[in-house]
Order: C-alpha cells, then sequence, then structure tokens
C-alpha cells in the first residue's frame, strides 16, 4: 500500500472516514440531508434527488441502497451511489436453444455454461447503476483529483460492505461500473486492490450534427443504401399510430406495459434486474417532460413502446417494450430506433445514448460503440483468483459488424 492511499479510519469523533475525508453513509435517499442537492451536477439526472427517489420508491427486485457523502472538513465535496442486487448466473443467464447452431458441441457448451451459472449466486455491492449505461454512481468536485476518486471508492465500497451487514445484508462481491476510455482508471490502481477489469458489451452513442434541424436533414446525411432501408422500414409502420403517454395514460396501462417490457427481457441474452411493474409511470411523476414514453397503436392495439430520459444535452435510451410477433411486419423496433433520433433532433440535444445489446442495427442508425470498463473483486481472496476467467466464460457475447450509415 502506498503511503497517499486512502485509508478507512474509525474515531470517536469521525465514525466514517477515508483519509482526508469524511464519510456520512444513508441507506435511504430520503434520509439523506440538502448537501447532496449542492453537490449532485445540474448536468447528469441520475445523480439527483427526484430520480433516486423514484427510483428507490419503485425499486427492481430485491435491491437495496445506499448513499455517500464525502466531506473535506466541512465542505460537501462528492456523492456516490451503492446498490445491493443479487446475482444468481442460471436466472440472469439466458441458455434458450439455438436453432441456428444444433451442433453436440454447441449444445454441450449451453449445457456446461448452464452448469457453471448454477453455481454462481451473490449479493454484489454495486458503486453506479445497473439500470442505467455509463458514469451515473458518483461525482466529486473538479478540484478532487480524478486519481484520488478512483482510490476513494475502492475504500468507499468497504464502508458500504460494512454498514450493510449493520442491516443484515451480506455481500460477497465488489462492482464498479461504468467508466468510459477517457476516464479510464491507471488499472495499478484497482489490480493492487485486487479488482479484475471487464467489458461486457459497449455503450451505443450517436452524436446529432448541429446541421440536423431535422429528421429529414437525418435521412439526407445517410448514403441511399440506409436512407432506403430507413423509409421502407417507416412505411411499413405508416399504419401505426404514436401516443406519447400522460401520467394517466402509463397508470391505466401498468400491466401491459410491464407485460411487453417482460417479454423482451426474458429473452435477452444477459438480464441483471427485473423492473419494478410501476417504476416507469414513478419517472413520469418525478422527472414530468424529461421523461418521455411513446407507445406505438395497431388500430386500438398496443404493440410496443420506447422510454427516454433527457439528461441535460443527451437523451437516453430507457427501457421499452414490443410484441415480437409483430417486428418483423411492422419492423416495430428498428422504427423505435428512428423515433428515439427524432427526439433528440426535435428537442435540440447534443447525443443519444443507446446503451448496450443490438449493437448491429443501433449502428446502422448512426450509434458508435464506445467501450465501458467495470471492475469487480470477490471479498474472498481465494475465491477472487476465479472472478475473473469466471466473468469471460459467463457473460454475453455478439458478433456483430459496424455500419456506416452516412455519406
Amino acid at each position: 500500500m502506498t503511503k497517499n492511499l486512502p485509508v478507512i479510519k474509525r474515531t470517536k469523533t469521525t465514525p466514517l472516514t477515508i483519509h482526508p475525508f469524511r464519510v456520512a453513509f444513508f441507506h435511504s435517499i430520503f434520509e439523506v440531508n440538502t448537501d447532496w442537492d449542492k453537490i449532485a451536477p445540474a448536468d447528469n439526472i441520475f445523480l439527483q434527488r427526484p430520480y433516486l427517489q423514484s427510483l428507490e420508491q419503485n425499486p427492481p427486485v430485491g435491491m437495496r441502497f445506499g448513499y455517500f457523502m464525502f466531506y473535506k472538513k466541512h465542505e460537501p465535496v462528492g456523492i456516490a451511489i451503492a446498490q445491493v442486487q443479487n446475482f444468481k448466473a442460471d436466472e440472469s443467464l439466458n441458455n434458450k436453444e439455438d436453432d441456428s447452431n444444433p451442433c453436440f458441441f454447441s449444445t454441450f457448451a449451453r449445457y456446461l455454461k448452464g452448469l457453471v451459472a448454477s453455481k454462481v449466486d451473490f449479493n454484489t455491492i454495486i458503486l453506479g447503476n445497473v439500470l442505467l449505461t455509463g458514469e451515473h454512481g458518483f461525482y466529486f468536485k473538479d478540484h478532487i483529483d480524478r486519481k484520488l476518486v478512483n482510490q476513494i471508492m475502492d475504500a468507499a465500497a468497504n464502508i458500504g460492505v460494512k454498514q450493510f451487514e449493520k442491516k443484515g445484508i451480506k455481500t460477497s462481491l465488489f462492482l464498479l461500473k461504468d467508466f468510459h476510455e477517457d476516464k479510464r482508471p491507471d488499472n495499478s490502481i484497482f489490480q493492487e486492490k485486487g479488482f479484475r477489469e471487464f467489458t461486457i458489451q459497449p455503450s451505443m452513442i450517436m452524436d446529432l450534427r448541429p446541421e440536423w434541424q431535422s429528421f429529414e436533414d437525418y435521412l439526407g446525411a445517410m448514403s441511399s443504401k440506409y436512407r432506403v432501408r430507413a423509409k421502407r422500414a417507416m412505411k411499413k409502420a405508416a399504419g401505426l399510430t404514436k401516443v406519447e403517454m400522460n401520467e394517466a395514460m402509463i397508470e391505466a396501462n401498468v400491466d401491459l406495459l410491464y407485460e411487453l417490457y417482460s417479454g423482451i427481457a426474458e429473452n435477452s441474452g444477459f438480464n441483471a434486474v427485473n423492473l419494478n411493474k410501476r417504476y416507469l409511470l414513478g419517472l413520469k411523476r418525478s422527472l414530468g417532460d424529461d421523461f418521455k414514453l411513446v407507445a406505438f397503436y395497431d388500430g386500438e392495439q398496443l404493440i410496443g413502446y420506447l422510454t427516454a430520459i433527457r439528461n441535460h444535452s443527451e437523451l437516453e435510451a430507457h427501457f421499452l417494450g414490443f410484441d415480437k410477433s409483430r417486428n418483423r411486419d411492422v419492423q416495430i423496433y428498428l422504427n423505435i430506433l428512428y423515433e428515439l433520433v427524432q427526439i433528440g433532433i426535435d428537442a435540440g440535444l447534443e447525443k443519444i445514448v443507446f446503451a448496450r445489446t443490438a449493437l448491429a442495427i443501433k449502428s446502422s442508425v448512426g450509434a458508435v460503440a464506445h467501450e465501458m470498463y467495470c471492475y469487480m473483486k470477490h471479498q474472498n481472496a481465494f475465491s477472487n483468483k476465479f472472478t475473473g476467467p469466471i466473468l469471460d466464460y459467463l457473460k454475453p457475447t455478439e458478433e456483430w459488424e459496424p455500419r456506416h450509415p452516412f455519406k
């Protein structure tokens, strides 16, 4: 351990400290004092109180929460969130039959992965937000050195473990997520603490060009191949009606919205959380116009929807749902992506964060892959030796080729 590495200390006057910082820990955002609001960045809605309150009131199944306030002397200088989530690999990983590759070795590989996954079951303390892609787990004032911040986060994880244990919640694993390439920690900082660096899938991010004043400008920037593809997809969906749902409409359709979401989540390659049925309704109540739910109707039948959150100058694509049986005839998923582009352009935003999964099709509408780095450590030193290999073995893979839709 180097001389400058933060160390957890306990004294009578300051029960929790990470030298030279004092730490306040809370189990509920409703208990956190107003210093949080002084620190929470104006350009990140996901660290602000309204979003965090909504999430806590409508939590994913089994999730627990923690909140850190960091002080230097009496000045609040940083905040961080923690989530505790049980991870059971055989329930989170989708190992359904793949009819495209029915050979013995493919079948045996699925069996072996299922066998290993059945042994992976533990509570994980996450510094970050598993419902989002990106750096939405902590924030420190600019004068706090980034390298020091990374060291603080490691020490904070240990504090979180002890605080959750007081509530009878034992955790086995640390997860720090997500770090963009330009903010990727010096790997030696986490390596000496036993963390394993890994990636899952890149975040698909689309820059909206200033000259795109309308959706037609966006289409005009495409090469003819992708422009024809876009118009063909939109023509297939021309008979659908798009409706932006208000709070009352979302409440009236809570069950159906959840059913459509579940149909997609259960067939994804990896599903770490199960949403609360009223999560989307809670977001609309808390975020108002910054939260959008656009529904697609075929006559009177709701067949799909998207949700998106305006995060300062960015549009964050959030959870969605649709009837998979209708995806071929109306290309509903591709039309959802185009609708997100239109929302972003109409709002004059700079970026759309499409998050992970479905990399190729998101690339085809203009999103570019940005690798996100995460760091994991098992609290048991012996078990930690196997964390890296097991992660590599279990994590979902998606073979894809980047598309280049613009001229």
